[in-house]
């Protein structure tokens, strides 16, 4: 398909592909235009409109802050309040900004980007506004104080960009510079030093990427007496260089390509995607290991080992609190939390367990001021259990809990299940099952299977109120299936599927939906799938190397084009997953799984739903919209609904949101049939 007769549709605000879209549009109206589907999204606006949510916070200074979104604010409120307000329940907030109000003022459909604070020294931050929700935003500097822009101060304009204090009236920035400035990816590739006052164009040069690499970061650390600054050349999604700027000048941190880095205080902290040997030891794939900073610096490779991975033991994450690394393992894609405390001499880090995390539970501890104390937050949820917040002090025994949200679905009944299938080659993946208790083995339930299966993204259990609410409480069974090209067992699970691998993880995803149907939890009329982004790209080869399977597809924001991929928006960052399309070799193995090149007109296929977003400057629309024109084309039953804005996330507000999933449950219940309907 080198002469592609839909290329017109990548005109992203084409009038000719625009009048497509609102076309498409108006025929999904099919599956909305009745009282139970205004129902339903009615339902789900209450969920996301909750003022019972937990509204979670960010310290600043002495203040706790909050992003909040309600029917009377759906763009958000920016406010703050006390901790010892934040312990009420209903909690005294001072706006910051009023997202809405700016909007309106403004003339823009502004959407929160978040923002970047002044540390240690606080009252100032970098905010970061997002028209319609597309990763471009333009950035401003605000005073915390005044609740003010700064007259004068730093900002940019639109675009892809990155905005990092050094100090009160310094920062690095690296943005859209003019020709030449920007990656093929589309992301800055020159990072310069501004000072207040000067003029942008006079920002100093200080690194810059090639036009292949993905882009260029910084990474700014202000700890009180362990100040550094580091330069980041992004090669690809899974390779770096780090550069330490020390008086003036750039060194090269010699970890491998491979490696991420991290610092707390004097001690430099490694996670690898490769073993290394460092000549003193081979340091495991996965794991996290420590360094004195500056030893390494002049040669020494005497890590400790702080976390070694074993086959279903992987590490999701970790953060630092004053004194102590808050450190997350899955265990089996359960979470168990740990406090690694570094030696007042030498070098034989300590380990115990945080208390008041049970087991079988998806868990995040963060600190919630790393300068100034050991104090964490921690939140806790599981797919039948709402989420908790509590406040805990390391040391202190267990967390106090702060909030807790409600149950937005009746789960009487239901239960969690965990499954393994067996993949073509012999592999098992797992699988979360989430139904009723006394579910009959008879093949008959509706039941929605979803995946992703890439970028070493682990899916984990959490609670998901609008599938409980649009599908659980209807009786319908939920599969989260935990594929290769994940992160739940590290960077091998990960490695297993890349590029020539990649069907892979299309052979996992069905072999899941194989089980399901050998188990008799449904049949193939009865299983739907579902997946967004990667996931997109996922059961859109489900669609094409599978369908007898299904009988139904909902497909978000997805990748489908795999020949033009690379050239659209941020693609080309992407190809160290999937592979370079202009290399024969490679576009011979990456055809395989391009669905926009596999669809046949004689197939039968399920129906399908597609959605996007116009303003999704991260996977192009044009995916989905050519998607479901060679669809049409070729006489199947497609239906397809693009959201004027939203960003990658497919929706800006709460209103947009609910619709979106409305439309995806609604399809759903409509073409798989069978479910007891959703009480309003």
């Amino acid at each position: 398909m080198e002469n592609d007769p839909n290329l017109w549709l990548e005109e992203v605000l084409g009038e000719r592909a625009l009048d497509w879209v609102r076309a498409r549009n108006e025929e999904s109206r099919v599956l909305s235009d009745n009282e139970a589907f205004r129902r339903l999204e009615e339902r789900f606006r209450g969920i996301l409109d909750s003022e019972s949510k937990i509204p979670y916070v960010r310290k600043i200074g002495g203040l706790y802050y909050n992003v909040w979104r309600d029917a009377n604010h759906p763009r958000g409120l920016w406010r703050r309040t006390t901790l010892e307000g934040y312990r009420t329940p209903e909690p005294p907030w001072e706006t910051v900004i009023d997202l809405d109000a700016l909007g309106k003022e403004e003339g823009e459909n502004w959407v929160w980007h978040g923002a970047g604070v002044l540390r240690p020294e606080g009252g100032r931050c970098l905010v970061g506004l997002s028209r319609g929700g597309s990763d471009a935003d333009v950035k401003r500097e605000f005073d915390l104080e005044t609740k003010r822009f700064v007259e004068g101060g730093f900002s940019l304009p639109e675009a892809k960009s990155q905005l990092v204090w050094r100090g009160p009236d310094d920062v690095f920035v690296a943005t859209d510079f003019g020709p030449g400035s920007m990656t093929d990816s589309g992301y800055p590739r020159v990072l310069k030093a501004w000072t207040r006052g000067a003029p942008l164009g006079d920002a100093t040069p200080v690194f810059e990427v090639r036009p292949e690499d993905m882009e260029v970061a910084v990474f700014c650390d202000r700890t009180p007496g362990f100040e550094r600054e580091v330069a980041v050349r992004v090669v690809t999604f899974f390779e770096k260089e780090f550069h330490l700027l020390s008086d003036g000048t750039l060194h090269r941190i010699e970890v491998p390509p491979d490696a991420e880095i991290a610092f707390h205080r004097e001690w430099m902290l490694v996670t690898l995607r490769k073993d290394w040997d460092t000549g003193r030891a081979v340091l495991p794939a996965g794991g996290l290991t420590a360094i004195p900073f500056e030893a390494f610096l002049q040669g020494d490779r005497d890590f400790s080992t702080l976390m070694a991975p074993a086959e279903r033991t992987s590490l999701a994450a970790f953060s630092s609190t004053r004194n102590h690394v808050l450190l997350n393992e899955l265990d089996d894609v359960s979470t168990r939390l740990f406090v690694l405390t570094p030696p007042r001499t030498g070098r034989d880090w300590t380990r115990a367990p945080l208390p008041g995390v049970p087991g079988r539970i998806t868990a995040g501890a963060g600190p919630v001021d790393a300068f100034e104390s050991d104090d964490y937050f921690l939140d806790m949820t599981g797919f039948l259990t709402p989420s908790t917040l509590s406040l805990g002090r390391v040391g202190d025994g267990p967390a106090e809990r702060l909030k807790s949200a409600p149950a937005f679905f009746d789960a009487t009944g239901l239960e969690v299940t965990r499954f393994e299938a067996t993949s073509k080659d012999g592999t098992a993946i797992p699988y979360f099952q989430v139904g009723p208790e006394d579910l009959p083995l008879d093949g008959t339930r509706p039941t929605l299977l979803t995946g992703y299966g890439g970028f070493e993204v682990p899916l984990v259990p959490g609670y998901r109120a609008l599938t409980g609410a649009g599908w659980l409480e209807g009786g319908g069974v939920f599969v989260v299936a935990n594929l290769r090209g994940g992160g739940e067992f590290g960077p091998k699970w990960h490695q297993a599927v890349l590029k020539e691998n990649r069907y892979k993880v299309y052979e996992d995803f069905a072999a899941v939906a194989e089980d399901l149907i050998r188990r008799k939890v449904t049949r193939p009329d009865r299983l739907g799938i579902s997946g967004g982004s990667n996931g997109g790209l996922l059961v859109g080869n489900m669609l094409t190397r599978r369908p007898e399977l299904f009988g139904a597809i909902v497909c978000q924001v997805p990748l489908l084009d795999m020949r033009r991929y690379h050239k659209l928006l941020a693609g080309a960052s992407w190809m160290a997953e999937y592979g370079d399309p202009d290399v024969p070799e490679e576009w011979a193995f990456i055809r395989t799984f391009s669905p926009y090149h596999n669809l046949e007109a004689g197939a039968a296929y399920p129906p399908v739903l597609l959605t996007t977003s116009t303003r999704d400057d991260r996977v192009h629309p044009g995916h989905a919209r050519k998607m479901v024109a060679r669809m049409r084309e070729m006489g199947h039953e497609v239906h397809y609904y693009e959201n004027i804005e939203g960003g990658h996330g497919g929706a800006a507000d709460n209103a947009q949101a609910a619709h979106m999933f409305a439309l995806s449950y609604a399809f759903l219940r409509r073409m798989l049939g069978g479910q007891r309907a959703a009480s309003p």
